[in-house]
């Protein structure tokens, strides 16, 4: 470390910087030079113990007192604090922040490294392509996801669907470790490193990647990859009024366990195909219906189709294009409550006759004398 680096340059942080911003800095610093993330990288060590060194003076209160008023007057007061060649790190984090500090600071960035006395582990779900699980014991197996596409009929009434899936799962024969294992011969079954390294932490063994025991052969059932395609039939109940983008959950229907593990869940996405005449939006349903010319201006009871079946609708006289009338309940079935519905909205499109015979065209002339309100007396004469 140059003995005229400045800390705060060092940590990267203004001297004006409150502690709990030095302290995020470092461990923001810490994640990224910590040697057993950048293995056999000897400037990474360097980097980590220089900004260890600064850390231990800035990140305590009375030492940064010192620092700031003496500056580097005070590092041979604060190298009494440091590690001596070849002295236990925890010794050195111990002396330099206080007994408990190393969990306190550390935690969180070995939790997520994954590390620990017997090397990696892996923390819930199946081990990604290529890995093995380490230690044997039980496992969950992986969620897996799955889009499950289904009518708005079925997206209404509810029902059963029943089909097969084809899935990547653990090998059974292997328990997905791609062979048969013994003790591994460098680290004699432990997962960790013998080499302790500069600051006497035990490493991930190289031989066994941690995890204590060596493929001897490979698995014949899944040729050792660990892994194998499985194919299942799968049942599902589909809830009335189950919306688009709601999942179901089928316990236990996922990825197969590791060594005795619970297996996996099934989860379903519901993908609800649209329908050519009713759009739903929430637990309301909405559709357009057209009305004749008569019914629009008479009024009438019109006979149309809901979710539920045909209902009968009353148009009053009088009732333009664009005029929406609710029909109540007639909506779709709310998730968990199937006795409970929304609404029916239907939006009215008068729709005026095609064709019309001689006498029909009299009567509209004479129906057009006898009307004499004009619908357009309200629009303006200009801008």
């Amino acid at each position: 470390m140059d003995k005229t680096a400045d800390y705060y340059e060092i940590i990267g942080v203004p001297r004006t910087a409150s502690q709990d911003e030095i302290r995020k800095q470092y461990r923001k610093l810490a994640r990224k030079w910590h040697p057993d993330v950048n293995p056999g990288n000897a400037e990474a060590e360097d980097k980590f113990k220089e900004i260890s060194q600064a850390y231990a003076v800035l990140g305590d209160e009375e030492k940064r007192k010192k620092y700031d008023q003496f500056g580097h007057a005070f590092e041979q007061a604060q190298q009494q604090g440091q590690a001596r060649e070849g002295e236990d790190f925890a010794t050195f984090v111990r002396e330099n922040f206080g007994q408990g500090s190393f969990a306190e600071m550390f935690g969180d960035l070995f939790g997520n490294l994954g590390f620990g006395q017997g090397g990696f582990t892996t923390t819930g779900g199946r081990p990604g392509p290529g890995q093995r699980p380490s230690r044997r014991v039980p496992r969950r197996g992986q969620d897996v996801a799955q889009d499950l596409s289904i009518s708005f009929k079925e997206a209404i009434q509810g029902g059963d669907r029943n089909f097969t899936l084809e899935m990547s799962d653990a090998c059974p024969q292997c328990d997905g470790l791609g062979g048969q294992t013994a003790q591994c011969t460098a680290c004699g079954g432990s997962g960790a490193s013998k080499s302790r390294g500069m600051f006497g932490m035990a490493s991930a063994c190289p031989q066994c990647q941690g995890t204590g025991e060596m493929i001897t052969s490979r698995c014949p059932n899944c040729k050792g990859t660990g892994e194998i395609l499985r194919r299942r039939r799968v049942s599902v109940k589909i809830p009335p009024g189950i919306r688009d983008g709601q999942q179901l959950r089928l316990r236990g229907e996922g990825g197969r366990g590791y060594f005795g593990g619970p297996d996996g869940d099934l989860i379903f996405t519901v993908r609800v195909e649209p329908h050519k005449f009713f759009e739903r939006r929430g637990d309301d349903i909405y559709a357009h219906v057209p009305i004749s010319l008569t019914e629009s201006a008479l009024g009438a009871e019109i006979s149309v189709p809901t979710v539920k079946g045909r209902a009968k609708l009353k148009i009053p006289a009088g009732t333009a294009s664009g005029a929406r009338l609710r029909l109540r309940g007639q909506g779709a079935p709310k998730p968990g409550h199937a006795a409970d519905s929304g609404d029916m909205y239907v939006e009215i499109q008068v729709v005026p006759p095609k064709k019309l015979s001689q006498e029909a065209h009299k009567l509209v002339e004479q129906l057009s004398e006898e009307l004499t309100e004009d619908p357009r007396a309200d629009l303006p004469d200009e801008l």
